[in-house]
This record gives C-alpha cells, structure tokens and sequence, in this order.
C-alpha cells in the first residue's frame, strides 16, 4: 500500500508494528504500535541497522523522517540476523537528555530475570561503568536476589503452567522478616499495582496453606487469613498474556477478568503439588504463618487497647493533634513533625482551617524490625494510625482518610533525615496505598536564611554561593538547624504557605528496588547495608 520497505512503515508509521499481526508475537507489553515512532519522533537522529538474509539494511531518521532511502551496507551470513537501533534524544525537546544509570540497570535487570538465558549489556562511555545481567535460574534467581538482605527460611518454590494460552511462572520464598514482598509482571511489564493475576495467586496461597495445615493438623483454631499467610512472603508472578488489557496508558494494572481463574487454578494445583512432596518445607510455612495468626490477635488485643485509650481523646483522635476545622479530606492536611519545640511552631504557623498538627516523641518504633505486637503497641504508631483514619491491612479503606495530604516536616539534619525514613518505613510497609495514591509528602525547609536589607531563605548549598555571589559582601547567614529554630512566621512563609513552600511527593518508581533499599537500610543484616553505603558515599550530600 505504501509501497515503501517495511523498515520504513514500521518505524514512521503509527500502528504498524509486529504486535498487530497475530502470528509475530505470543506476547507483547506493547499494546498500541507507537513506540519506536515516538523514539524516531523524539531523535535528533536515529540509526536502524538490520541484518536479514546475508544483507546489512541501514535507515537513518531525524525528528521522525528519514534522512534517506534505505541503503544495503553489505553482506553478512545468512544465519546472522538480528536488530540495532542507535538514538540520539533532541535537546530542543527535552530539558535533559542524560540517562539515569540506575533506572536502566533496574529495568534491564528485571528484563533478563524475567527472560532467563538473555543477556543485557549495560556501558556508560562517560564513566566506564558496565554491568552484564544474565540470570539461567530466571525468576528463582529474582527471589533470592530480593531477599538477599533477609533470612530466608526455605529453598525458592518454582512453578510454571501453561493454560489457555496464558503462561504462568511464580517463584515464592519466605524469610524470618514481618513483611509481605508480592512483585508481579505481565508479558515483563511491571505492574506495580497488581491486578487480577495478583489476586488469583493470593486467593490461592491462603488456600492452598489452609488446606495443607488442616490435613496435617497442624492448624487446631480458625483458619489462617490472607494477611497470616503472605507475613514474611517473597513473591515473583509473572505472566504471559496473548491480549492483555491493562487499566489506563502506565500498564501499572492488569485487568483480564479470566486471568484470575487461570492463576488461582495453577497456583492451587501447583502449591498442593509442591506441599506433599516437600513436608519439611511445607511444615515451616505454615508454622511461620501460625506464628503470624499468634501475633495478629495479639496485634489486634493491642490495637483495641489503643482504641480504648483514644476513646477519652476528643472524638476518639490522639490528644497531641491538633486537628483543623475542614472536614473535606481534599482540602486539608496533617503535618508531621517531631518534638515538642517544632511542634509548638508548626501550630502557631499554621492555618488552622486546613491544617493539622501532629506532633512525635523523638525516632518512632522501626518497623522494619519489629513484629505486629510491637508495632501496635507503640504509642507513637499508634498516634498515626489514628489520626490518618484509614486503617491498614486488611482494614484499610482509602475513603476514610481524613487528610488528603500527609507532610512528613523534619529538621534539616542528620536526626531529621533518620526520622523521615523511619516514617517512610512505617508507610510502605504498613499503608503503601497511601504512596501509591500521591498521599504522602515530604516537607522542604530552608537551611539558610541570608540578610542584607531583606531577607531571602536558601534550601541548598549551593543556591547559598549563588544568592551570596548576587548581594555582594557584609550578607549576615544565619543556618537553620532545626524547625525549632524558626518563628512562627518563617516557619509559615517558607515551609507551610501552599503558596510559597516547596514539597516533594513521594512515589514508588520500582516496588522491587524500594523494598530492597528498605530492606537493606533498616533491616537487621549488617553487611549488604555496608555494602550500600560504600557504594552510594558518593551521591550523599555534606551536612555544613
């Protein structure tokens, strides 16, 4: 029709990928044909090698056209075949065209874990840094990789099934930590939000450990419950879906309802397979998850304890928050901050329409180490929990939120940044939801406040040498070590006016890479948190 070579259509031309033609591809993340004529689009140049039938094919494209028929370099064997594409980002179009090192590597990382057998070359000219991933074990590699930080408690549990064309592989192991790890991948994609394959597979874990305690009568209570089960989990679920249907254009959501079905099915066949052949194996798990079903009615005994206490606050909310007089979670908001001193000028700061304040007694509990007993029962958790409103685990609801912007407000110190993180902890850990949704934020507060005439507040070190450089000499600084230090009306100006303040949203870019960094920093291994510290020094900013 166009009479042009395919080379050309494929790579100018919208919807005219391999994906649209059934027998190209088994699977495809792609669902919409645009990808490399976006690339070409976005390229000050673009370079496509294609070597095919004892030939090497060469396009070159600029800004989506090409700059010339496609030509024949030469000749190569007929048994070489394969693809280059060679890119150039356009500097007219984008503020920045420097690559991220670590977002590649996390990407072709879990490309060759999911694909076993491929090999990704990964170089930086700049640096000369270059990193191989290749993994023969596939997935089982992926999950002891992400409890590398973490003790495990059993060989990985492998499986993989094909059924109505739907290709299922899951590795699972537990280890001796409190958290759940589910990871899950559809035709290699992410989906950082789950979808109905996640849900096949956890309906059928519960199920298939109940069934296998019950006949081992191991389990003489209630049965165990989703939340019982998956404490300690590792997880990688990835799948092959012919026509996947993801919800919305990031394809963080798998939708298909049938898959559900698929995975419940083969998980449960698989697990039960796995259970009667491996009793040892089987054994801990249950027992792990027993010692789990213990902690959670003990949790729950302290947690209504907790309840029991509020009930003598103010509308059964923490006595230390100072609430606002909004009760549209949209508008309003909770600031977080530690100490009394901080806490005292944050409500004076504040605008008490929409508002909130609640006030931490020093570094709150690491949940990281401790299990649900703990957790619960620490006063200052406790605090949290009820004052956001929504519950957590299997409880938690998104509509009872009571603030539709949670500000974590810590001193710009060492302390400060340790208390943010053991915050940060505490809520991908118990309420990822609230990430995950844009809930969470992080309060941005000066580090100088530089006089001369007028006063003009600096957030970094090197905004101070430029701010210096523009006023000249005889400058009076003054450095902001905590929130404390601040009068109300600076602390209002410059970190909590909606119209001057600045304020970082937190997000989870890759489940994978943020579990192992929390892992590794507030885990109870020492040695890979040396070994993370050693390697990142580098990217650390000095504290003046």
């Amino acid at each position: 029709m166009y009479k042009r070579p395919a080379l050309e259509i494929v790579v100018t031309k919208l919807h005219a990928g391999g994906k649209f033609d059934k027998g190209s591809y088994a699977v495809s993340g792609g669902l919409h044909g645009v990808g490399i004529s976006v690339v070409a689009a976005l390229s000050s140049l673009m370079r496509v090698t294609v070597k095919k039938g004892g030939k090497i094919y060469r396009q070159e494209y600029k800004i989506g056209k090409p700059i010339a028929d496609m030509k024949v370099l030469g000749e190569c064997e007929k048994k070489d075949t394969g693809t280059e594409v060679t890119f150039f980002p356009d500097e007219t179009i984008f503020s920045t065209t420097k690559f991220d090192f670590s977002i590649l590597e996390t990407r072709f990382r879990e490309i060759a874990f999911l694909n076993k057998g491929v090999k990704i070359s990964l170089a930086e000219e700049e640096t000369g840094r270059k990193e191989i991933y290749h993994y023969e074990g596939g997935i089982v590699e992926f999950v002891k990789w992400v409890n590398e930080s973490k003790e495990a408690i059993h060989k990985p549990v492998f499986f993989t099934k094909e059924e109505s064309k739907v290709i299922v592989e899951c590795a699972v192991q537990y280890n001796s930590g409190y958290q759940e790890n589910v990871l899950s991948f559809v035709n290699t994609i992410n989906t950082i939000e789950g979808g109905t394959h996640v849900a096949g597979f956890k309906t059928a874990l519960t199920r298939a450990i109940n069934d296998y305690a019950n006949k081992s009568k191991l389990n003489k209570d209630e049965n165990l419950t989703g939340d019982d089960v998956r404490e300690g989990l590792t997880a990688i679920i990835s799948i092959k879906v012919p026509e996947p249907q993801f919800e919305g254009q990031t394809k963080t959501k798998l939708g298909n309802s049938e898959i559900k079905g698929i995975v419940d099915s083969i998980t449960m066949t698989m697990l039960s397979q796995f259970f009667e052949e491996n009793p040892p194996i089987a054994r801990r798990i249950v027992e792990k998850a027993l010692e789990a079903q213990k902690a959670r009615n003990a949790a729950k005994k302290a947690k209504e304890l907790v309840r029991r206490k509020s009930a003598f606050s103010v509308g059964g909310l923490p006595g230390k928050l100072a609430d606002c007089s909004s009760r549209k979670s949209e508008d309003s908001e909770v600031f977080i901050v530690e100490g009394d001193s901080a806490g005292g000028s944050a409500k004076q700061a504040r605008n008490k329409e929409f508002q909130a304040i609640l006030p931490l007694k020093g570094k709150i509990l690491n949940v990281e180490k401790a299990n649900q007993v703990k957790v619960f029962s620490n006063e200052e958790i406790a605090n949290l929990i009820t004052a956001i409103g929504t519950g957590i685990g299997e409880q938690f609801d998104i509509e009872k939120l009571r603030y539709g912007r949670i500000v974590i407000m810590t001193d710009a110190d060492v302390d400060g940044a340790h208390i943010r993180t053991l915050i940060l902890t505490f809520f991908f850990r118990f309420m990822p939801k609230l990430i995950e949704n844009g809930n969470i934020y992080i309060a941005v507060s000066p580090l100088y406040k530089v006089r001369k005439r007028s006063d003009h507040y600096v957030y970094s070190d090197d905004e101070l040498k430029k701010v210096i450089a523009k006023l000249g000499q005889n400058v009076n600084v003054q450095r902001f070590k905590g929130l404390g230090e601040m009068n109300p009306e600076q602390l209002w100006e410059t970190t909590m006016n909606p119209k001057t303040r600045l304020m970082n949203k937190v997000i989870i870019e890759d489940a994978a890479k943020a579990n192992d960094v929390f892992s590794k920093l507030m885990g109870d291994d020492v040695e890979p948190r040396k070994r993370f510290i050693a390697e990142h020094a580098h990217e650390a900013e000095i504290d003046a």
